[in-house]
């Protein structure tokens, strides 16, 4: 089976950093940490320490408590770290991770009504010389502990089982209710610490850690790997420190993370604004089987998955049109209302700004809705009711307007009482210069890696197609922009994208199990390039059957003999 990452997925989900335009807020916490007294640190008036070596397994792991980290070893401004706890786990019938150091920290703020940065590390007694960060989901709000799997992977051994160090942060602060909650924004320092800084001083605060345990000489590989919010810290990793990493497995990114927040406002006007254009489940449900009724044999076999999307979305126009109620009034659910087919237009068609943010992007693509995206799922889908609650929630109003309500109330006019139904993505008034200097705070969507391509540094991009919380087609004009930035013999020289038709978000028709972690690990230290991959179904109901994985822009097509639920049944097609 797969890890369900973090609530499905996002509800799913150097030493120095590239410089970045930063609010005025921001520039006054950096002053303020260059003025920061020094911590007392053993590690760095003691550089070559080797705990392991002097003090052997169980005393090396207990040293490591109580420990304190100075500012000056983190690249990015704090006031220091302090291990809080170091203990080493045993191997027994309780723990399937293998013997560990299980270490736990807190990464301090400049700002001192900013929260702490929470993290854990846990480090193998049998240590493969890896090291693999854990990105977390939706709005984080816990520690990401590093013991669970990669998102997508065969079920089978944990990456710490496997020999790799992980760890993972809460971003910098936690949250009582849950990963949708956005209410940490109120502080610049933590809002910044979510966007990207937890990322640098976690790995700055682990590296110190495991050069005092090992020694001064210690060599190894860092990985860094997530879903949806965690895919798109994997990729702010590789674009912000690409130094720091030597390989990146990105799911789902939510990269274009202004755009995914911004187009829920179109949603939800269209849904609970005056034209109430809500779709109940039933109506929900009628645009995924008109939808599978115009393309899923377009791939050569009916199996519930449209596989040719390119060749489905020029059919749009016309299954959009035969769902039309007669006049356009709602005549029930067996069609859709003109106001009902402007939310899924809306969905669709995406979002194009008149302005541009950072890296000068203005659009988020629509989603997949007459491809194969299903949006009748409770959590990911348009929401379970017509009626607007306050504050709107994933559940009664649909994740996208409910999360984008979030965004606009903490991470914007900063009011938690704020109406986002007043908010226009087209025409935000006093608050355009606040979204667009976010749009640099928080997000992965530059498209120049050439700092980690030179680095020798590798990443896999996996995308589900039928994705209803990150527009597929975001991902896919991200892949593009990187193309067209640095040539696709470059981009080809690192990157592998995968395309996974019938994949959701964390849900979906098919739900492919992999082994990304070791592809990217064959690539980075064997020089081993993948390129088709086997995706083993995970879905409830298609257990066990196999498709290929297709490097974009391939995409699986029947043979047309064979089994169809055999990957050798398909090839890699782009026609």
């Amino acid at each position: 089976m797969i890890r369900p990452h973090a609530a499905r997925l996002d509800a799913y989900e150097t030493r120095r950093s590239r410089r970045r335009k930063a609010p005025a807020a921001m520039m006054a916490l950096v002053c303020l940490a260059a003025t920061a007294a020094p911590a007392t640190d053993a590690f760095a008036q003691s550089p070559s320490l080797g705990l392991l070596a002097s003090k052997g397994t169980v005393s090396a792991c207990q040293a490591l408590s109580g420990y304190a980290i100075p500012a000056a070893r983190i690249g990015l401004p704090t006031s220091g770290a302090t291990i809080t706890s170091a203990s080493l786990v045993a191997a027994d019938t309780d723990n399937s991770h293998g013997e560990y150091c299980l270490i736990r920290g807190a990464i301090h703020p400049v700002d001192p009504k900013a929260p702490d940065i929470l993290f854990e590390l846990n480090i193998p007694t049998t240590w493969n010389k890896r090291v693999l960060g854990m990105g977390g989901g939706g709005y984080n709000g816990a520690v990401k502990t590093g013991l669970t799997g990669v998102s997508f992977a065969p079920w089978t051994t944990t990456p710490l089982a496997r020999g790799y160090a992980t760890y993972g942060s809460d971003s910098g602060h936690e949250s009582a209710i849950g990963n949708t909650d956005a209410s940490f924004a109120l502080n610049a320092e933590a809002l910044t610490n979510y966007g990207y800084a937890w990322i640098k001083k976690t790995h700055d605060a682990v590296s110190v850690i495991l050069r005092a345990y090992f020694g001064a000489g210690v060599a190894y590989k860092s990985y860094f790997a997530g879903a949806s919010t965690g895919g798109r810290e994997s990729l702010t990793a590789i674009e912000r420190f690409p130094r720091d990493y030597d390989g990146a497995f990105v799911a789902a990114p939510t990269a274009n993370f202004w755009g995914l927040r911004m187009i829920g406002f179109a949603i939800g006007q269209a849904a609970y604004g005056s034209s109430a254009g809500y779709l109940n489940h039933a109506k929900q449900a009628l645009v995924v089987h008109a939808s599978m009724a115009a393309c899923d044999a377009l791939d050569g076999v009916a199996d519930n998955i449209i596989s040719n999307v390119p060749a489905c979305r020029a059919r749009a126009v016309a299954t959009m049109a035969s769902l039309r109620c007669p006049g356009g009034a709602d005549a029930g659910d067996t069609c859709l209302s003109d106001a009902q087919l402007r939310v899924v237009q809306a969905l669709h068609t995406g979002l194009t700004l008149p302005y541009a943010m950072a890296h000068n992007a203005t659009r988020y693509p629509g989603y997949e809705v007459f491809e194969g995206a299903d949006f009748t799922d409770a959590t990911l889908g348009l929401g379970a009711s017509g009626a607007l609650a306050s504050p709107p929630t994933t559940s009664t109003n649909g994740y996208l307007f409910a999360q984008g309500a979030q965004w606009v109330r903490y991470f914007v006019a900063q009011n938690p009482t704020f109406d986002p139904l007043t908010f226009d993505p087209l025409k935000p008034g006093a608050y355009r210069q606040r979204v667009v200097e976010l749009s640099g705070i928080v997000g992965a969507n530059d498209p120049d890696l050439s700092a980690f391509r030179a680095r020798g540094g590798k990443v896999i991009v996996l995308q589900g197609l039928a994705d209803t919380a990150v527009s597929p087609q975001a991902t896919i004009q991200f892949y593009n922009a990187m193309v067209r930035k640095m040539g696709s013999a470059s981009v080809n020289s690192f990157v592998r994208f995968y395309t996974a038709p019938g994949m959701g978000h964390g849900t979906g028709a098919f739900l492919p199990a992999w082994d990304a972690l070791g592809a990217l690990d064959a690539w980075v230290t064997s020089g081993v390039a993948p390129g088709t991959q086997l995706g083993t179904d995970t879905a409830a109901a298609t257990k066990g059957r196999t498709r290929p994985l297709c490097v974009y822009p391939a995409w699986p097509k029947y043979k047309g003999s064979g089994d169809p639920n055999a990957a050798a049944s398909f090839t890699c097609s782009t026609s």
